[in-house]
């Protein structure tokens, strides 16, 4: 399961990549530096960070089941019979979560079987494992079967740095990007800079691991690690279990970072054996001096990080995030008047634990000990309780260890192993739509709309124990540290804090019958696709663009505020149009708030006058032959890794998108699909910007690394403003924009 030879061959030459690279460094090295030095293609020079494009050698590539599709149509295209590196496709976006369990695997296998029959026949044909629904969720599983202490691994979908939990760099990426790497083309990422979170301490009582990454958040706001590396050191890192520390790095994606992870220590080779990997624990540990960083680096910490943040894990209190953003935080004691204050019911609707940010076994058993002082007062939930096991393997264990008879007991209903409504998966019938709603739960994002498509609803994030907490007190104004429960006798109890092992006493339960290894022929493999199907359509190469599209440009859209990936093409049911680009596209932008209608999903038609929702005022410009420009606020496309956002732009005839800035992802996967992504040199000019204005770019022609983008505003009253926009494009890429995407340069090249 694990590529053992690979992974041996991999630390027999990494002590020598690191003495290359401290030579040229001249100086000690962070525990990133170490392993992005080991899978860097070139030695020969010093990258500067957060400047230098590199090109590095990932070990193994992973894909969800949403983002794979489109991910393994574009791999068709590259004319490869195999991927070149370990590559896995994992089924856990497409399972609603409606009734329970069994009813929900059943009815996705149902709805969505033709999507997986696809994936289970591009995952023979091209040479991947398949992960079969309800298996579990990609993070979960990639901790538990392929990530290892020192390696490098990509991942299409924001979350994949869980895997920094056993000191892994692992890096959210769009479908393009795993596209090429399975191709055998080297991953291409700006160098990026380090962030030094110092922990010292160690965590007690109600405090979480879930608390350190809100903390996090907290400092850095949803923006503040874009471009970096979180790299956490201090004795306060060995206190913390690899699943914790899993934790804490799945939700650095919610800052903008590149990845974060944690230096090897004993928890992590506990973790691989506990998991059937003891080989790999007896590497590790036999190359342990590689995979921390140098000692210097913690008595001089702000000589090589570019920012530190001090943390005493003692002094942390249980914290909670929201709504709508996981940067607003406070503790849980403040909740309650702050809610008050702004209007926020209080009585909660739902409480939610689980998801691939908190399912772990120590996570269901520190939640199942606050649930079973519930059941022993008499107690149940007062509020719909869901519970979402992370993989298989968590599911059986916690059901031969008790934890899910104690949340069964307390009123929970279990979830299929997989993101549900984390992500959007959530048949939800308790609310009408529009209805004002506060739901608490331990996942890892909360924008407007994400859980359940209702924009209302306010999403508060926690961890799992202080979720079953409130489940129990069903409100928002409960602190379980002083305020007491009313048993079912009358009498007033406290709750305990939280108590949990972090490995479970007998053992996990392995079972892999949710895998399927690809066979060792698939020449007669066909890829699975209907020409009727409305959820899967073969790709056809984007048209390049030619310097006229970049004239006279309409502006679709300009966007006011926040701009995630969740506003440009939302989750939830459109998901099942993941694999058929011009289905999908009929959600483009219906999120976004756009300054010149101050509506969302709205735009003016400059065709006609009309005011329509954007998606058809899009594709009126398409039918049209009118390409047409976005403008954009600060940190556009924050959150996923869905390309569908930019792909589906490119699609309808976007040819340019200005911001204020980008989130790394979002620009990458722009660069990718062939639009040309720009950042406004002074942020002011977008407010030069009206409702009917013509765009015209120039400069395209001279497109080239650090090159400047002039940009005529002509305005309906015959003025024009003039501005000057950046661009952060490499050779290579601006070889991507000329050929229309990063694939047509690939097929043209046949590299």
């Amino acid at each position: 399961m694990s590529d053992f030879d690979v992974i041996r061959n991999f630390y027999s030459q990494m002590p020598e990549k690191i003495n290359q690279a401290r030579n040229i460094l001249n100086r000690s090295m962070t525990l990133s530096e170490k392993i992005l030095f080991s899978h860097l293609i070139k030695i020969d020079k010093v990258p500067k960070r957060t400047k230098s494009y590199v090109e590095l050698q990932p070990d193994r590539v992973a894909m969800q089941d949403a983002t794979a599709q489109m991910a393994l149509l574009q791999f068709a295209l590259t004319g490869r019979s195999k991927v070149t590196v370990p590559s896995t496709v994992h089924c856990d976006h497409l399972i609603q979560a409606r009734v329970g369990k069994e009813k929900d695997l059943e009815y996705a296998n149902e709805i969505s079987s033709e999507v997986f029959s696809f994936l289970k026949s591009a995952s023979a044909k091209y040479g991947l494992g398949f992960w079969k629904p309800g298996a579990g969720i990609i993070h979960q599983v990639v901790l538990e079967n392929y990530a290892f202490p020192g390696g490098m691994m990509i991942g299409t979908d924001s979350h994949t740095p869980n895997a920094g939990g056993l000191g892994m760099v692992a890096i959210g990426v769009g479908g393009a990007d795993a596209m090429e790497v399975m191709a055998g083309l080297p991953f291409t990422i700006r160098w990026p800079g380090v962030i030094g979170v110092h922990l010292t301490g160690e965590l007690s009582g109600w405090a979480s691991p879930k608390d350190v990454i809100l903390k996090v958040c907290e400092e850095l706001t949803v923006k503040g690690g874009t471009g970096h590396i979180v790299e956490y050191f201090g004795p306060g890192t060995s206190t913390i279990s690899s699943t914790g520390k899993g934790t804490i790095c799945n939700m650095g994606a919610e800052v903008g970072a590149t990845t974060s992870l944690f230096p090897y220590d004993n928890t992590m080779g506990d973790y691989l054996r506990a998991t059937n990997r003891s080989e790999i624990a007896d590497l590790a540990k036999d190359y342990s001096e590689h995979l921390v960083a140098d000692s210097d680096i913690e008595k001089n910490p702000e000589q090589y990080y570019d920012k530190i943040i001090e943390i005493n894990l003692s002094d942390l209190v249980p914290a909670i995030v929201g709504p709508h953003t996981p940067d607003l935080a406070r503790p849980v004691s403040d909740l309650g008047d702050e809610a008050r204050e702004k209007g926020w019911p209080t009585d909660i609707q739902a409480a939610l634990i689980g998801s691939c940010t908190n399912s772990s076994y120590e996570d269901m058993e520190r939640a199942s000990s606050i649930a079973l002082q519930a059941k022993n007062a008499g107690l149940k939930s007062k509020v719909q309780f869901m519970v979402t096991p992370g993989s298989d393997t968590i599911d059986k264990t916690i059901r031969r260890d008790g934890q899910m008879q104690i949340f069964d007991d307390i009123g929970g209903t279990v979830l299929a192993n997989a993101c549900g409504p984390c992500i959007g998966q959530w048949k939800r019938d308790d609310i009408k739509s529009g209805e004002v709603n506060s739901i608490v739960s331990s996942y890892n994002r909360n924008f407007s709309g994400r859980n359940d498509g209702n924009h209302q609803t306010l999403s508060f994030l926690t961890s799992p124990e202080i979720v079953t907490a409130m489940a129990i007190a069903g409100s928002l104004d409960f602190n379980p540290i002083t305020d007491k429960l009313v048993a079912e006798d009358g009498t007033e109890f406290l709750l305990t804090p939280p108590e949990g092992d972090e490995l479970p006493e007998n053992g996990f339960e392995f079972a892999l019958t949710g895998h399927i290894s690809p066979p060792e022929d698939s020449g007669s493999v066909d890829l699975d696709v209907s020409s009727e199907s409305r959820r899967l359509k073969l790709l056809e190469p984007f048209v390049a663009t030619n310097k006229g599209d970049f004239v006279d440009l309409p502006i679709l859209v300009k966007v006011k505020g926040k701009c995630t990936t969740d506003h440009i093409s939302p989750a939830g049911i459109w998901l099942q149009f993941r694999g058929h680009l011009d289905n999908i596209s009929d959600n483009c932008y219906i999120g976004a708030h756009n300054s010149f209608t101050e509506e969302q999903g709205t735009a003016i038609n400059q065709l006609d006058g009309n005011k329509g929702k954007i998606p058809k005022v899009a594709r009126n410009y398409y039918e049209n032959k009118q390409p047409w420009a976005v403008i954009a606020d600060v940190n556009y496309g924050e959150g996923s890794s869905r390309e569908h956002a930019a792909m589906s732009p490119r699609f309808l005839g976007c040819k340019v998108v200005i911001a204020r800035s980008m989130a790394r992802i979002a620009e990458t996967n722009l660069k990718k699909q062939g639009v040309l992504p720009l950042i406004f040199a002074d942020e002011s000019s977008w407010d030069l910007l009206r409702v009917d204005d013509r765009l015209t770019i120039k400069g395209t022609d001279e497109l080239g690394p650090n090159s400047k983008v002039r940009v005529e505003a002509k305005h309906s009253d015959g003025t024009m403003d003039t501005f000057i926009c950046n661009h952060s494009m490499d050779e290579l890429q601006v070889e991507w924009f000329k050929a229309g995407s990063a694939l047509n340069y690939l097929r043209s090249k046949k590299v």
